[in-house]
């Protein structure tokens, strides 16, 4: 007869989530894990696989429920600008607010394991093409809509901001100066005037 688990994946999951976020892969090792979740390795290892299995479970799990998401912002109806300067907005209010300093978690993976880790650069790559994809879109959108003057090139101003936002990010998890970030944010946006 199968033993039923003695803890919920799905709230350990949550707890590695914080725990590598918090340290990075590097530095937690599965003992690590084993404390903080309270659970034994080997219920660790059959639930999730290894450590990097895991991780990656993790990453995966914070990409997914990053609230809102960018891609949300920028789809949202109304003039398509409004929608760029609100995710640029967002991303310095979190660098800002983020007193804990843990930055993002994306971010945090790509200073870490770029480009040693395969999975995690495929994954990241999909995230940054994405985010570029819906900030061209969005940028075409405001062309067309006579937001954006038209020698401006959306593809290239979504590249510029892609690069800018993790940036962003980036600088959030060490000092944080509110008016560093602030300043920053709104000279980027001022491109697109």
């Amino acid at each position: 007869m199968a033993r039923t688990k003695e803890f919920d994946p799905d709230v350990a999951l949550q707890g590695a989530l914080e725990l590598f976020w918090e340290r990075g892969y590097e530095a937690t090792s599965m003992a690590d894990l084993v404390e903080h979740l309270g659970i034994s390795r080997a219920s660790l290892y059959a639930t999730f696989g290894g450590k990097h299995d895991l991780y990656m479970k993790a990453l995966r799990r914070y990409v997914d429920s990053r609230d809102p998401s960018p891609i949300e912002v920028l789809s949202r109806p109304g003039p398509a600008l409004a929608a760029v300067r609100a995710l640029v907005e967002h991303y310095a209010a979190d660098s800002v607010d983020d007193t804990r300093r843990r930055g993002c978690m994306v971010v945090n993976a790509a200073a870490e394991m770029l480009p040693r880790d395969d999975e995690v650069s495929r994954l990241l790559n999909v995230q940054w093409t994405s985010l570029e994809a819906a900030l061209t879109t969005t940028l075409m959108r405001a062309r067309a809509q006579g937001e954006l003057r038209p020698e401006k090139d959306p593809a290239a101003l979504a590249r510029f901001l892609l690069v800018f936002l993790q940036g962003l990010r980036l600088m959030g998890k060490g000092d944080a100066d509110p008016v560093r970030l602030r300043d920053a944010a709104t000279q980027a946006l001022s491109i697109l005037d």
